[in-house]
């Protein structure tokens, strides 16, 4: 049984700038000549200041910002750029040689600012960011800068679970199944985000797992001032019944209670303000997934004592969750679907049975997913050191990453389900292609088709189902079609074989007589790669950077991490234009229009030359 040690505090919490590539550089294009600039509003914790400030970084420009108490002061956001007392026509004079303003939380601003701004918007030379959160009330003047078309809007979403897992990754190295839980929890909102991670920090959650280098969180949500302010709409509730109701409905997750069971003027309160939502079934859930574990950590101990449940309460709905994924995988269907018992006894540290978590890590691993895969495996390992099914799995995972050590520590016999796809992927990861299609197992569709994507469809020709989208792919590969391997990789990302697409998509480069289709594909190759959490698979090789020169792949590799045109010339000792020919150079060979793709090209893992 897996034991998790108390985790030291002096893990660093590092909180650099990632992902947003695609908004920072529709913020930097905002600024160029003959614009006026641009307005970005998004919920409160998304990230939106921080973005702005890594657009802005390296320019001249002022910055203000509205502040809720000093909100009867005329121009009080401005008062460090004009004079005691101005009027709103020299407001505008004073500020006219002003090149670049950043207006920050502008929904805080006082009605002369306000005015201000959307004065300077309309008839002044100043280039405007201006930043407000779109889940509080906005002055009318500044709402008016996007209603009005003065400003183009950049409205941001809470930042996407692939970007969350890539912020996090830059910091103490956390496993899957601790990274979605923070996610889930969070929804984006970083200020939360980073507010919990200094928490687990400080007291200790966060343990680490032996033979990973990873850290995972397993219990209670810690509850901080920031979790308390988010808390807030569910914990002020002062109405007859509403806290009991919340509370119930917090210590019944991760199933929902029926409406019979409740008082439905409670509910129908609480469904007004948005704390709960009813399902197609009528079970009542909370709508927000922080604020059962929230409401759980609040109680009182005896409260607590009398509405918790065991974990085995929820032994059904965890066979119902195995059943469904079992059938999604035989039916060739991995699209997200959801599970929240499982996750709950994960997140909860409670036993995970092994028979589902072989399981849950297999559908992970269809999908790409393939660090999800493994931390699933883990779970059913903790309980049941021996079982086969979470062995294979792992050891499956561990080698469609590239990595051969666990395959050589922990050999799967061959009575053990999957243990001819473990020796296929056994000999791939040691480069022993032809090692890898001789292991060949007859035992399922699967088995047949990662012959395919080794890259030898003649082999299994004719042997896998009719028309399927498995068949398709060997088809195409067996004939040398690139449009066919493409369509076939947009039909294999459509349901959910995110990895196995990625896989169709660099087949094709090969294959195609276009080199602008190759190049096509090879972008969408990497993308898609990108989200197969280390995928290293033999079609996968060669797809990025062998094809640039060494000056080309120096340049491309600045341009990832953020640096200008200049800077890059400025390090590298160059011409700006010839930084800019190597550039354009790149971006054909790479399939890129612009800059803004590279972050995603270069963040596959590294690969051998095509």
């Amino acid at each position: 049984m897996t034991t998790y040690a108390q985790q030291p505090k002096t893990l660093e919490l590092p909180w650099p700038f990632t992902g947003r590539e695609q908004e920072l550089g529709l913020i930097r294009r905002s600024l160029a000549a003959g614009r006026h600039g641009i307005a970005v509003t998004g919920p409160a914790g998304c990230g939106k200041t921080r973005l702005v400030t890594e657009a802005v970084r390296g320019t001249d420009c002022a910055r203000v910002t509205g502040m809720p108490e000093s909100g009867g002061l005329p121009f009080a956001a401005f008062a460090h750029l004009l004079p005691e007392t101005v009027s709103l026509h020299r407001a505008v004079q004073l500020l006219s040689g002003v090149r670049l303003l950043v207006v920050d939380d502008a929904h805080l601003l006082d009605e002369a600012s306000a005015a201000l701004v959307h004065q300077l918007a309309a008839h002044g030379r100043t280039r405007l960011i201006v930043v407000a959160a779109d889940d509080a009330p906005v002055p009318g003047a500044v709402s008016r800068l996007w209603t009005g078309e003065l400003l183009p809007r950049l409205a941001l979403e809470p930042l996407p679970r692939e970007e969350t897992a890539q912020l996090l990754a830059m910091g103490t190295p956390l496993e899957p199944l601790t990274v979605n839980r923070l996610h889930r929890v969070c929804r984006g909102d970083l200020r939360l985000l980073r507010d919990l991670l200094g928490a687990l920090r400080e007291s200790g959650p966060l343990n680490p797992l032996p033979g990973t280098g990873e850290w995972a969180w397993r219990g209670p949500v810690p509850v901080t001032a920031t979790v308390r302010e988010r808390m807030a709409p569910a914990l002020d509730r002062s109405g007859p019944g509403e806290r009991d109701a919340l509370e119930r409905l917090a210590f019944a997750e991760p199933l929902p209670l029926h409406l019979d069971g409740l008082d439905l003027d409670v509910l129908e309160r609480l469904e007004a303000d948005g704390l709960l939502h009813v399902d197609d079934h009528g079970g009542v859930h909370l709508a927000h997934p922080l604020h059962g574990p929230a409401l759980r950590a609040t109680a009182g101990r005896l409260r607590a004592r009398r509405l918790a449940r065991t974990p085995g309460w929820c032994g059904p709905a965890l066979a119902a969750e195995q059943r469904e994924l079992t059938s999604r995988i035989e039916e060739w269907d991995v699209r997200p679907l959801p599970t929240p018992v499982g996750e709950w006894l994960a997140a909860e540290g409670a036993p995970v049975p092994a028979g589902y978590a072989a399981v849950r890590a297999r559908f992970s691993r269809l999908r790409g997913e393939l660090r999800e895969a493994a931390a699933w495996a883990r779970e059913g390992l903790r309980e049941a050191p021996g079982d086969a099914s979470c062995r294979a799995e792992l050891a499956l995972a561990a080698a469609q990453s590239g990595d051969v050590a666990p395959l050589e520590e922990d050999t799967v016999s061959e009575a053990e389900p999957a243990a001819g796809g473990t020796a296929v992927w056994a000999a791939a990861a040691r480069g022993d292609l032809d090692g890898a299609v001789g292991a060949l197992s007859e035992d399922g569709v699967y088995a047949l088709y990662d012959v395919v994507r080794l890259g030898a469809p003649e082999r299994v020709a004719g042997r896998l189902p009719e028309a399927g989208v498995l068949a398709r792919h060997a088809d195409a590969l067996l004939r040398g079609d690139g449009p066919a391997l493409d369509r076939a990789a947009r039909a294999l990302e459509e349901r959910g074989f995110l990895l196995f697409a990625a896989e169709a998509h660099a087949q094709a480069v090969r294959a195609h007589r276009d080199p602008r289709a190759a190049r096509t594909s090879r972008t969408r190759a990497v993308a898609l790669a990108r989200r197969c959490q280390g995928a290293r698979t033999p079609a996968l090789s060669g797809l990025v950077l062998g094809e640039l020169t060494a000056r080309q792949r120096q340049i491309v590799t600045l341009a990832a991490a953020g640096l200008s045109n200049r800077q890059i010339a400025e390090q590298l000792t160059l011409s700006i234009r010839t930084v800019g020919n190597h550039l354009y150079s790149a971006y054909a060979r790479l399939g890129a229009s612009d800059r803004g793709a590279l972050p995603w090209l270069m963040d596959l893992p590294e690969t051998a030359s095509a």
